[in-house]
Parts: C-alpha cells; sequence; structure tokens
C-alpha cells in the first residue's frame, strides 16, 4: 500500500548547478565562448575567450563547451592574439 503524502509541501527547487572557475562553457542564448569566473547574483559570470568585458548569463543557458566548441575557442584566441600583435589589425 502507498503512503499518501498529506502535507501541503512544494517541491524544493535548486538554482541548476554550475560550472567551476576557469571552465571553458557556452552561453547558449548568446551563441558565445566564456570562462567562468564566478557568480553574481541568480548569473553566472563569464569572460570572453578573446579578452573584453565580461558578461552575466543565466545558469539555465550556461553549458561545457564540447570538443568543436573548443576548437573555436583556440581558433578564436589565436586570432586575438596575432592580431594584437600585428598592431590591432582583426580579421
Amino acid at each position: 500500500m502507498a503512503v499518501k503524502n498529506t502535507q501541503n509541501v512544494t517541491p524544493r527547487v535548486t538554482a541548476p548547478q554550475t560550472e567551476p572557475v576557469g571552465t571553458l562553457v557556452i552561453d547558449t542564448a548568446r551563441d558565445r565562448l566564456g570562462y567562468v569566473m564566478g557568480r553574481q547574483g541568480p548569473y553566472v559570470r563569464l569572460r570572453p575567450v578573446t579578452s573584453g568585458r565580461e558578461w552575466d548569463a543565466e545558469p539555465a543557458h550556461v553549458r561545457r563547451a564540447t570538443d568543436k566548441e573548443r576548437l573555436r575557442a583556440v581558433a578564436e584566441r589565436t586570432r586575438a592574439m596575432n592580431s594584437y600583435s600585428s598592431g590591432g589589425i582583426f580579421r
């Protein structure tokens, strides 16, 4: 015989688990790669792969980067570094 829950208890909702600081992730809402820098209130704070301003992302839209996305990050970072070394011409 099943036990019936007679208490009027709402299920507890927890925030989505975020990746550890330094993990390469993708913000699926913006299709941007970034490194996890921490949490800012309810958001995950991300730093772009190629430098620039950090941004806040909804934890539900953040997931670990796939191998293909990691290769994309390497390519983006290499292009940015070559641009800086050649006087800022970014193609």
